[in-house]
């Protein structure tokens, strides 16, 4: 399909300026309908603004949809299931929101009738890889328009010149260079850019949103429970909420304790390093409670596979690949060793920090008359350690005795 045959585009509409200038820019350059999807992932901004812009650029198509709890349960909640770090540290915030905008995009192409999808990633970054690999794996033959790798707007300035032709609202804040960009959702915000690139330098206080310095969190610890049910979270202090709602509610306390910061240069998919400052105050809490019910549920080899092929999955995800049979087949073995993660777990949040203090479960593994170091009864038989050791050590002797022959290691 040519650019100039697309009749109907569905737009991931922000309200913001760049994607306020690609509407319009979709709407004199490709001639075509532009319908606009809002998405409410909890980026705690007011979204009604957006339809309003939307309808003054006369569209007539607008979808403002709130998702918070299908985020959570069905993306956020699988994530967390396989303790995902990408590179050990980044707890996926951005990276885990970008399918479900892009599934939501090709459903409404599909009910409105659009041939065409369009999204507002830069050609430097790995959004554009996540968008576009999710629209072509849902739906094969659907026309991807990225205004940022076509037009010529290649400049702040060009954009606002380019804002001010069209007559295009500019907030006088927006008419400066932003300090740093920010991107959010319930999961986590993430900052970056301007003057945040030089990684040797640290970020100033005004940079964080969601949490409150360690150093100015509470000199008491706040204690809390969290219970599970097959490896998802399903109460906090023994009250059930919704995945939505107590994602929430971790959020509130991991900023009121100064729990989430991470200053992060990660290896971006699309090649180049990048530095990062990402805030996730409920999804730091929520890895600690879910490595810890794992603690007592999960058999031994059950946990050091699943652990191994945490960092795979976690790239996976990073590098936009929700929807590929390997992240299904990861997400079928992930699911399946969570059956017996249920039980309760109580921390304390103290100062930045999320410390196990119990953990219990109808289903636990942690048998007190085997562990104890007083009589258990003949629970369990020390001498059969020394043929376990043996046999064990079998093939370091016989190494050990070529060794001294040879000098081989």
């Amino acid at each position: 399909m040519a650019a100039k045959d697309v009749k109907k585009v569905v737009l991931a509409y922000s309200g913001g300026l760049d994607t306020s200038v690609i509407l319009r820019w979709l709407q004199t350059e490709y001639g075509c309908e532009v319908v606009t999807f809002t998405a409410d992932l909890g980026q705690g901004e007011e979204l009604e603004p957006a339809r309003k812009k939307a309808e003054m650029f006369g569209v007539k198509e607008i979808f403002v949809e709130d998702l918070r709890e299908t985020f959570v349960k069905d993306f956020v909640f699988p994530m967390f299931r396989a303790n995902a770090l990408y590179e050990g540290q980044y707890l996926l915030g951005t990276s885990i929101a970008r399918p479900l905008i892009a599934q939501r995009q090709i459903e409404i192409a599909e009910q409105v009738g659009a041939d065409a999808v369009a999204h507002g990633a830069t050609g430097k970054g790995n959004d554009q890889v996540r968008f576009e690999l999710a629209y072509y794996a849902l739906k094969p033959d659907i026309t991807v328009i990225a205004p940022w790798r076509e037009w010529d707007l290649t400049s702040r300035t060009k954009l606002l010149s380019f804002a001010e032709e069209h007559q295009i609202p500019i907030a006088k804040d927006k008419r400066g260079e932003a300090p740093f960009s920010v991107d959010a959702n319930l999961l986590h915000s993430s900052s970056e850019g301007k003057l945040l690139e030089d990684p040797a330098v640290g970020p100033d206080e005004i940079v964080f949103q969601r949490t409150i310095s360690p150093e100015a969190a509470p000199d008491k610890a706040t204690e809390i429970t969290i219970d599970f049910v097959s490896g998802d979270p399903v109460a906090l202090n023994g009250e059930a909420l919704s995945p939505a709602t107590l994602l929430t509610r971790l959020n509130e306390l991991g900023r009121a304790n100064g729990i989430g910061r991470l200053d992060l240069v990660e290896n971006r998919f699309v090649g180049m390093k990048s530095r990062g400052i990402y805030e996730t105050p409920g999804g730091t809490i929520l890895l600690t409670a879910h490595r810890s019910i794992e603690s007592i549920t999960l058999d031994r080899e059950a946990m050091h596979l699943k652990d191994s092929l945490m960092p795979r999955y976690a790239e996976i995800i990073y590098n936009g690949l929700w929807f590929s049979p390997e992240r299904r087949m990861l997400q079928a073995l992930i699911d399946q060793s969570q059956h017996s993660v249920s039980g309760r777990v109580r921390l304390k949040l103290y100062k930045g920090n999320v410390i196990c203090v119990g953990r219990e479960s109808p289903n636990s593994l942690y048998d007190t008359r085997v562990v104890t170091f007083e009589d258990d009864e003949g629970a369990y038989n020390q001498a059969d350690a020394q043929g376990f050791i043996r046999l064990n050590a079998l093939r370091l002797r016989l190494g050990a005795k070529i060794g001294r022959r040879g000098g081989a290691l």
